[in-house]
């Protein structure tokens, strides 16, 4: 059970101490200089946590490296463990990750500093939580040395003040808000697992064109004919044709209003913010409201794969100018759209040698596959329900994420506290 307080924080809370981060932990530079060299990397072995690895308070396992047994023996003293805390000391150095036993063994990387708890009545998730508060995250970017790029060092990191209460509240606190983020991953698996189902089945119609032929047997396999479009580079079913994308799309790009950092600030709300890669904040209203897809204009504007970075999103939205907004035409889904952007090769569509940009005109003259009409209803209806789940969870986690970032300074600073649910 929460209660909120009032009045006198501290003494609610009944703090019992404040320490400086260096004083309950060991700070350790990971290795660099003659110590490793990128050349040790193998293709397969023991992960490394490297700065791309570190998110907020988790682990981006897309684009670990590794290293062999006898490099990770070698720098031994570079051994993660369960509950030692990573930080990035380049770039965005608010950043860091909590090593559960799942990562226990694995190596820090040499851009890195590793944060080892070396007091018995401090617990490492309540530590971990409490350096994702804004005032904690504040004070590490505005200590942070650079003028080109912010670089963080184990004496501005050791500078930090945790004010801790008992063990036992630092295992309640921890805990609730552990139990929301299991339950925001929980949500994230479901939805893969419901974008697979999504996209298998606009595999098995549109790509190897096995589609619910005469009798409901899959055409290609069962004889269909085929022919060879030379617009799209490829077969497809006899008597179908290719399109564009301005054809099937209404780019509401002109109705987007950028907003400064500063402008996000004083605008916080409930509405999600988006940018190119994913939610970036929350304002108080919407410039959007409906069902659309978001596909990164320029910068960063390809995954791993060369194609676009594309979401899914809808209801109230603000997004920002880095991002094209896609409607999809009557007769579409935006399930449908998506999938049918997700393969384009950003190659053919990009401009800029520097910088990528993914322009609207190269965007609309693009060429994709024209799903006739009846095929294509047959195929929004049967993925449909699958979209209304994903977006449905989408939300949820999206209410879940606002009400534990609202929690956590609240149960940091005293505000709330957490009392056993038989105290009724």
């Amino acid at each position: 059970m929460l209660r909120l307080l009032t009045g006198n924080i501290l003494d609610r809370r009944n703090f019992v101490k404040t320490l400086k981060l260096r004083e309950i932990s060991e700070l350790k530079t990971g290795p660099f200089g003659t110590q490793f060299s990128a050349k040790e990397y193998v293709s397969e072995g023991i992960p490394v946590i490297n700065v791309k690895n570190i998110g907020y308070g988790n682990i981006i396992s897309e684009g670990l490296d590794y290293v062999g047994n006898s490099t990770l023996e070698r720098l031994s003293e570079h051994k993660l463990k369960t509950g030692d805390i990573v930080f990035g000391r380049k770039g965005s150095v608010d950043r860091h990750c909590l090593i559960t036993k799942e990562q226990d063994g694995w190596m820090q990387g040499s851009d890195c500093i590793r944060v080892r708890l070396t007091d018995a009545s401090v617990y490492s998730n309540f530590i971990s939580y409490y350096l994702l508060t804004d005032a904690v995250k504040t004070k590490i970017n505005n200590s942070a040395v650079g003028s080109t790029m912010a670089s963080l060092n184990t004496d501005i990191l050791g500078d930090v003040d945790i004010n801790l209460p008992c063990y036992e509240e630092q295992y309640k606190i921890a805990s609730v808000l552990s139990t929301i983020d299991q339950k925001i991953e929980k949500n994230k698996e479901i939805n893969d697992y419901l974008e697979e189902m999504a996209k298998t089945i606009y595999d098995y119609w549109f790509i190897q064109f096995d589609f619910p032929g005469e009798n409901g047997k899959p055409y290609k396999s069962s004889g269909g004919k085929m022919s060879f479009c030379n617009e799209l580079n490829r077969e497809i079913p006899q008597n179908w044709n290719y399109t564009s994308i301005g054809n099937i799309t209404i780019c509401l790009d002109s109705e987007r209003i950028p907003l400064s950092n500063q402008q996000r600030e004083g605008m916080k709300g409930s509405i999600p913010y988006y940018g190119a890669t994913g939610i970036m904040d929350y304002v108080n209203r919407p410039i959007f409201s409906g069902n659309f897809v978001l596909l990164a204009e320029d910068g960063s504007v390809m995954d791993d794969n060369g194609n676009p970075i594309l979401q899914r999103v809808s209801g109230d939205v603000w997004i920002n100018n880095h991002t094209h907004v896609l409607q999809p035409v009557k007769g579409y889904s935006c399930r449908l759209l998506y999938l049918l952007l997700k393969d384009i090769p950003v190659s053919i569509i990009k401009t800029g040698s520097i910088q990528m940009k993914i322009n609207q005109a190269n965007l609309n003259n693009y060429n994709i596959l024209s799903i006739p009409d009846a095929i294509r209803t047959q195929f929004i209806n049967c993925v449909e329900p699958l979209d209304t789940k994903i977006m449905q969870i989408q939300q949820e986690n999206n209410n879940l994420i606002q009400f534990r970032d609202w929690l956590l300074p609240m149960l940091m600073n005293g505000q709330a506290t957490i009392e056993d649910c038989c105290d009724k």
